[in-house]
C-alpha cells in the first residue's frame, strides 16, 4: 500500500516515469538463497562520485530522488555500504571481480594515451584471466550488457566485450578525459585525445554532447531489457554523472534548489525509474534483483558541482568513511523485506559472491575477497557482517582497517579541501599528514574522537590485522610486496606506436 501512495503522490510529476504498483511475488527461496524458481534477473545502477548523502532516504537537502526512495520503501537501505576504493578504475574493477583492486593489479585510476602523467597506466587493464560477474553470469546463460562508463581499460583488449558483456553503450572512461571539457586552459600534460562514444568495440561519436548522456544510457538499458524480457539478463549501467563536468538535459535543467548537481541527481533519480517502470510493465519486477549505488564518495573539491558525505568525514581521494562508504539501496519485490535498514557492514566485492550463489553460477577459480551477503540483504535475523576485517587502501597505500565498530586509520599523508570550487572549477586542496588513529564508528560515524590511546588492545589488535593485509595485498608505504597479487592486463606498444 505504500507505494500506491506513492505513486498517487507523484502522478502528473513533470518528466517523471515512475513504477505501477507490485504484487509481492509468492515465489520462495530455499535455503542457499536460490530461486525456486530458477535465474534472476540482476540490475545494478552505479553512479559515479555521488555522496552518501545524495539520496533522499539518506537525507539529501535541495533536491528529490523518489524513484530510488521507493524502491527502499520497497526494499532495503543500507547504512554501512563500502566500496574498496575512493577512485574510479579500482573501484569499479572490485565491483566485477569481488577481489580488492590491489589483488586484480588496479589500485590506480587508468588514463588514455598521450598525456604525461599516465604513461604507466595507459596501456593497462583488466587482466583477461580475472573473471567478471559478466561471465560468470553468462556462462549460466544470461544475456549481459554494460552501458556507461567502464573505466577498465580503454583499449581494444579491455573493452566489456572481452569481460563477459555481449553489449557495450558508454564512454570507456572519465567525462573530464577530454581535451577541454569546461572549456577552460589545461597544461599540456592533461590534453586528453577527443572523448569517445563507444558501442561495442566501435568509436561511433566523439565528444558526444553529455547532456544527452543520461538519457541515451536510459534509452539503450531499456531497449535491452525489452528485447531480453524472456531471458535472464544482467545490466550493468554505470551512469557517468555526476562525475565533473556535470551535464544533465533540458527536461531536468533548473529543477532542483541545489542547482546543476541537484538536477543532474534528479535526472539519474528518473533513470532509475523508467528501468523500474519497464519491469513493472513486462512482469519481471518479482524476477529481478536491482542494486542502487555509486563507486566512491563526492569529490568535494568542485564545491558546488560536488554532491555531500554528511556526516561522514572527507570525500573521494580519502579513506575516511567520506571517501569509502556509500548509499545503497536493494529491491528485489517477495525476496527482500520492504521498508528494512541494514546497518551492517557489507560491500561491494560482496555483490558477485552473492549474486553468483543466488543464479546458481559457478564461483571463480581464482582467490576474491567479497562474502556471500544473503543473509543480509533477506533480512534474516541475527545475520551479521561476514567480515572479520575490511581494509581501505589509496592507490598501494593501507591506509586504515575495519573490525566491528573500530576503524584503525594509519600514518598517511591525505587530502583535505580547504577552499572549495564553484561552478566546475575545482578548489583549493593541502596534503597534511595523519596520525595513527582509532575511531569508534557506532559512537562517531564523522571520525573526530581519536581513542587509540584509550584502547591500546584495539590497536594492536588491527595492527596485526594491518601486517596480514600487508603480507597479502601489499602496501608501498611500508614496501611490503604483497604475496598474493595478481598483473593487470598489459599491452606492449612497440616503438612505432603499433
Amino acid at each position: 500500500m505504500q507505494r500506491r501512495d506513492f505513486l498517487k503522490k507523484m502522478a502528473g510529476t513533470a518528466a517523471v516515469t515512475v513504477v505501477g504498483s507490485c504484487l509481492m511475488s509468492c515465489q520462495k527461496l530455499n535455503a542457499s538463497g536460490k530461486s525456486e524458481s530458477g535465474r534472476p534477473n540482476i540490475v545494478i545502477v552505479l553512479t559515479d562520485d555521488q555522496g552518501y548523502a545524495d539520496l533522499g532516504c539518506y537525507g539529501a537537502e535541495g533536491f528529490e530522488t523518489p524513484n530510488i526512495d521507493g524502491m527502499a520503501e520497497e526494499g532495503m537501505r543500507f547504512t554501512d555500504f563500502h566500496v574498496t576504493a575512493c577512485v574510479c578504475s579500482p573501484s569499479r574493477a572490485a565491483l566485477l571481480t569481488g577481489c580488492y583492486p590491489e589483488r586484480v593489479g588496479i589500485p590506480n585510476v587508468l588514463a588514455p594515451q598521450g598525456i604525461d602523467w599516465a604513461a604507466d597506466v595507459w596501456n593497462t587493464g583488466l587482466n583477461k584471466d580475472e573473471e567478471t560477474l559478466a561471465e560468470l553470469l553468462k556462462s549460466r546463460g544470461y544475456a549481459t550488457a554494460c552501458i556507461g562508463k567502464w573505466h577498465l581499460g580503454h583499449l581494444p583488449e579491455f573493452l566489456p566485450t572481452r569481460h563477459g558483456f555481449d553489449e557495450y553503450f558508454g564512454l570507456p572512461y572519465s567525462n573530464d578525459m577530454s581535451p577541454d571539457p569546461n572549456n577552460n586552459s589545461k597544461p599540456a600534460a592533461r590534453q586528453y585525445p577527443p572523448l569517445p562514444l563507444i558501442e561495442d568495440t566501435e568509436v561511433i561519436e566523439t565528444e558526444p554532447d553529455q547532456s544527452q548522456l543520461t538519457t541515451r544510457y536510459t534509452e539503450k538499458a531499456l531497449d535491452f531489457v525489452d528485447r531480453n524480457k524472456k531471458q535472464p539478463f544482467f545490466l550493468y549501467l554505470a551512469h557517468t554523472m555526476p562525475h565533473v563536468p556535470l551535464y544533465v538535459s533540458e527536461k531536468f535543467k533548473g529543477k532542483s534548489e541545489k542547482g546543476l548537481y541537484g538536477d543532474v541527481i534528479m535526472e539519474i533519480d528518473w533513470s532509475v525509474g523508467q528501468v523500474l517502470s519497464k519491469l513493472n510493465e513486462l512482469g519481471l519486477d518479482e524476477k529481478t534483483l536491482v542494486i542502487f549505488t555509486s563507486d566512491n564518495g563526492p569529490w568535494l573539491k568542485f564545491g558546488n558541482h560536488a554532491g555531500s558525505a554528511k556526516p561522514l568525514r572527507a570525500g573521494k581521494a580519502t579513506t575516511f568513511d567520506g571517501g569509502h562508504r556509500e548509499p545503497c539501496v536493494m529491491r528485489w519485490p517477495g525476496k527482500i523485506p520492504e521498508g528494512e535498514k541494514c546497518n551492517e557492514l557489507c560491500a561491494s566485492i560482496d555483490i558477485l559472491p552473492t549474486v553468483v550463489k543466488l543464479t546458481g553460477a559457478k564461483m571463480p577459480v581464482r582467490h576474491i575477497d567479497g562474502k556471500d551477503i544473503w543473509p543480509l540483504i533477506s533480512g534474516r535475523p541475527g545475520a551479521k557482517t561476514p567480515h572479520k576485517v575490511f581494509y581501505h587502501y589509496r592507490r598501494n597505500e593501507l591506509q586504515a582497517v575495519r573490525s566491528g565498530k573500530w576503524k584503525l586509520v594509519l600514518p598517511h599523508t591525505s587530502t583535505v579541501v580547504v577552499d572549495p570550487g564553484k561552478d566546475g572549477e575545482g578548489g583549493k586542496t593541502e596534503y597534511p599528514h595523519i596520525k595513527l588513529s582509532l575511531y569508534n564508528l557506532e559512537k562517531d560515524i564523522s571520525e573526530q574522537n581519536n581513542v587509540a590511546e584509550k584502547h591500546p588492545d584495539v590497536v594492536k589488535k588491527l595492527l596485526k590485522y594491518a601486517q596480514k593485509g600487508r603480507e597479502d595485498l601489499g602496501d608501498s608505504l611500508t614496501n611490503t610486496e604483497g604475496k598474493n597479487v595478481r598483473e593487470p592486463g598489459r599491452v606492449v606498444i612497440h616503438p612505432s606506436g603499433q
